[in-house]
């Protein structure tokens, strides 16, 4: 039933309303997958990221390194010019090498520890004062579950419309150390967007904890790049619309402050290790004028994630935000997105149902391809030239499914008509001729039409002396009437005649309908006269077998007639019903008085060709006020 393709499509779309996380990861999946045909292409030449290798740990000891040599490895990339360092590093306790932390740990005399510290070296201290002096140092703090302290946020953030409820929310914040945190420009969260399948593709910009927004490490990069001193956060009645650090400057994102990464090659960013920054003769171009993001890629101290491209570092995901930033290579998804995308599921799932039931199954497959075709080209095109995110997935899904539903329909529906036309004509019409109906049943109007036709009447003359020789055994009079039926029918549908129905031993037959034919005259003419001489053959076998002869009247005409299904609501046949129909009868039934055994009509006569016929002169028939013209071959 179509209403049953109706009630699973209302139930796919309210799938598709619902989003959840398995919706949203086949989505996901989909873009993952246009990254991959189409990163981008665009590098800015601003980012260097430098790595914390294995080989490093191996020459300048196991980690955390004392901070005096962070603080040497932070001067040396400052003095080769870069603009901004980042550190995806949390520096959340004091050094363990520290002179400092190593007498607060001893059992001595305050006073004793005391002049011992004056001279002994605090190297978080020495950190600290290297980050400040240097005026380019952001580093990051990190979010948990756990109520924790709640720090002050470093940048001033001014909000406009009803911000915090769209704003991913934690429990607590972990901090760097104050003496570390008190030598830097920018101090950010560093955290990703929560997904299904752990996927790494978009970053919050602000989080909210305890009821205090925090910027990321991302947005106090374009803060500092701007020479802000504050962030600026716009909602609406969508959500986040605006996240900006001056009029003109900000981060394009979606209602919950996340922006999409445009992933690039990895391969194509600058990368060193920290044994190259240390070399005296290491090349400075690779840091000159460009943003420089520290951390772990040693391994069992590295975090990797997943992304479209595969394994990544915390630090590189970092650069690619970055770098996307940088480019202007935007991925953006408007809010409104999710609800133009289901309109447009709906208005084109009513299509297909509506188009479906009037479509062949052949047609419907390059149907199918165009509607999918179409939906996922346009969707990557919009990727690809605009970086809009649309979402093909569902929709293509959906349609997928409307469609194998509606074709199964279909081909059910054909399939029991099919079936349909055969029991109703298979021993009425020629097989041939069956078949053509099957293939196309549009040749078949069931509705009832009206046309010109020839119809056949053939009825046995002195059937009662013959019944009566049978009066004790009708099981053989039975056999002897089917007997000649059978060689009648054979006949008639051999020449593309359809048998409307036996009454008795009478014989109903026409010509042009189902099937168009345009020699239908002719056709029933020929009937006639095969049928007298296959009577005759029958004969010469009923006298062998001394069984009683069959003699019979024909009666032919051509005319209009309605032809379709006929009957009650019960039980219907195809038939015709017509005054031309009852003319024919009415001939057939004159055989008798006129002594001949075929009785043809006038406009039978002047439709065929090929045949010499007789005048019987004229009769008077029941209903007809005139006399009619009447002939024989």
């Amino acid at each position: 039933s179509i209403w049953m393709v109706v009630i699973v499509a209302a139930i796919l779309l309210g799938v598709r309303i619902d989003n959840n996380d398995s919706v949203k990861t086949l989505r996901y999946k989909t873009w993952d997958y246009f990254q991959q045909l189409h990163p981008r292409d665009v590098i800015s030449d601003s980012v260097t990221v430098v790595n914390i290798t294995e080989e490093d740990i191996k020459k300048y000891g196991q980690w955390p390194w004392p901070r005096h040599i962070m603080a040497m490895l932070h001067a040396k990339i400052g003095d080769a010019g870069a603009v901004l360092i980042n550190y995806n590093i949390l520096f959340a306790e004091p050094d363990r090498m520290s002179g400092v932390e190593y007498l607060k740990s001893m059992p001595m005399n305050n006073d004793v520890r005391e002049q011992l510290g004056n001279v002994l070296l605090d190297t978080d201290a020495v950190f600290s004062t290297v980050l400040r002096e240097s005026k380019r140092a952001v580093i990051m703090m990190s979010v948990k579950n756990e109520r924790g302290l709640e720090l002050p946020s470093t940048t001033q953030i001014i909000e406009k419309g009803n911000v915090k409820p769209w704003l991913y929310e934690y429990q607590g914040i972990v901090s760097p150390t104050q003496k570390i945190s008190a030598g830097v420009h920018g101090m950010g969260v560093n955290v990703t967007s929560p997904e299904p399948d752990a996927m790494v593709r978009k970053m919050p910009v602000l989080i909210r904890v305890n009821g205090k927004i925090y910027p990321s490490m991302l947005l106090e990069n374009v803060r500092l790049l701007n020479n802000s001193k504050r962030i600026k956060v716009i909602a609406k009645a969508h959500g986040i619309d605006e996240v900006l650090v001056n009029k003109k400057a900000g981060i394009p994102v979606n209602h919950n402050a996340e922006m999409y990464i445009n992933y690039a090659d990895p391969e194509k960013y600058v990368q060193m290790s920290a044994t190259e920054i240390f070399n005296d003769n290491f090349n400075e171009n690779k840091i000159k004028g460009r943003i420089v993001i520290v951390g772990m890629d040693a391994a069992g101290l590295s975090v990797l994630k997943y992304t479209p491209h595969g394994l990544n570092t915390d630090q590189m995901i970092s650069a690619q935000a970055l770098d996307t930033l940088l480019t202007g290579e935007f991925l953006l998804r408007t809010p409104q997105a999710d609800t133009y995308e289901i309109i447009f599921m709906a208005m084109l799932g009513l299509l297909m149902i509506i188009l479906l039931p009037r479509t062949s199954v052949l047609l419907s497959v390059p149907l199918l391809i165009f509607i999918l075709g179409g939906i996922s080209y346009a969707s990557f095109m919009a990727y690809a030239n605009k970086g809009f995110l649309v979402d093909p997935s569902f929709a293509v899904l959906y349609i997928f499914l409307i469609w194998s539903h509606g074709t199964y329909n279909n081909f059910a529906t054909q399939s029991r008509l099919r079936k349909q036309i055969k029991k109703q004509f298979e021993h009425y019409l020629d097989p041939g001729m069956v078949k053509k109906l099957q293939k196309d049943p549009s040749l078949l109007k069931l509705g009832g039409e009206t046309r010109e036709m020839t119809f056949l009447f053939s009825d046995i003359r002195g059937f009662t002396p013959i019944s009566e020789k049978y009066k004790g055994n009708p099981e053989g009079l039975t056999k002897l009437i089917n007997r000649f039926l059978t060689r009648m029918t054979d006949v008639i549908i051999a020449n593309g005649g359809t048998i409307d129905k036996f009454m008795g031993d009478c014989i109903m037959a026409f010509w042009n309908a189902p099937l168009d034919m345009k020699d239908h005259a002719n056709r029933a003419v020929k009937s006639a006269v095969e049928m007298q001489k296959e009577l005759k053959q029958l004969n010469k076998e009923l006298k062998k077998e001394k069984l009683p002869e069959i003699n019979i009247g024909i009666g032919i005409n051509t005319g209009e007639a309605l032809v379709g299904n006929m009957g009650s609501e019960q039980r219907f046949d195809y038939s015709v019903i017509g005054d031309d129909v009852n003319l024919a009868s009415r001939l057939e039934s004159s055989s008798k008085e006129l002594g001949s055994t075929l009785v043809i009509g006038e406009k039978t006569k002047t439709q065929t060709q090929g045949y010499k016929y007789k005048s019987l002169g004229t009769i008077k028939v029941k209903g007809k006020s005139e006399k009619i013209k009447v002939y024989t071959l």
